[in-house]
């Protein structure tokens, strides 16, 4: 996950109805993510070919008021998948915004260090997100950005002019690695829009590496 403060009138365009920006520090951010899906069911099934495979995702962070509950969640500006039937199948249920393009994983670990790299091919060159960790995993800390970063729990899509698309994402509670490099190569404005050309030019604020966990996704409803 690396993670950018970025102004808030670059999101608002795309916050769906009913929801508002969420903020850290006083700062909304996009995180460009990268992970793994592993032994994917869908409702119980598995669909041969489909039960393992990258995603990278542009994201950003949103909340939403249901009664006297704060529901965290996010918003994808664009989500990246190898397989056609993953995009087609999220965008028809879920009303996100996937797309299907060439994709390649790298993982290796030695000793106490771990690296991990994704790579997705788009208008005639490579893109890239690649980590460095050293050490342990550790607890989230209570407040940090690390717990705002992994920490929403909620998927938010614009359904229409005044509708939103809700579901819930259910995991544990994550724990991170300690990361001592990041590097991103990314198209930002030919993927993501001119408002995001800006990052490609940036250093991420901050990166963090997750230990991954069993996730389910649960059935949309309109808000």
């Amino acid at each position: 996950m690396a993670n950018y403060p970025v102004e808030q009138d670059k999101l608002l365009p795309f916050v769906p109805p009913r929801t508002e920006l969420d903020t850290w520090a006083g700062d909304p951010y996009v995180s460009l993510v990268g992970f793994q899906f592993r032994e994917v069911r869908v409702r119980g099934r598995r669909i041969p070919f489909h039960t393992h495979f990258p995603e990278v995702n542009l994201r950003f962070y949103v909340r939403y008021r249901d009664g006297s509950q704060w529901k965290r969640g996010v918003v994808f500006l664009r989500e990246i998948v190898p397989l056609r039937a993953v995009a087609w199948v999220a965008n028809t249920l879920y009303g996100e915004r996937y797309i299907s393009l060439p994709m390649r994983y790298v993982e290796a670990a030695d000793a106490n260090v771990l690296r991990t790299a994704y790579h997705w091919w788009y208008k005639n060159r490579w893109n890239s997100i690649s980590l460095k960790a050293e050490g342990g995993r550790m607890p989230l800390r209570e407040g940090s950005q690390e717990e705002f970063i992994t920490e929403h729990f909620w998927g938010y899509a614009k359904a229409g002019a005044d509708r939103t698309n809700e579901y819930q994402v259910a995991h544990p509670r994550w724990e991170v690695y300690p990361v001592t490099e990041c590097l991103v190569d990314c198209d930002f404005g030919r993927l993501y829009g001119p408002a995001f050309a800006e990052l490609g030019a940036r250093k991420p604020q901050s990166a963090f590496l997750a230990e991954g966990s069993a996730v389910t996704v649960y059935s949309k409803q309109s808000i």
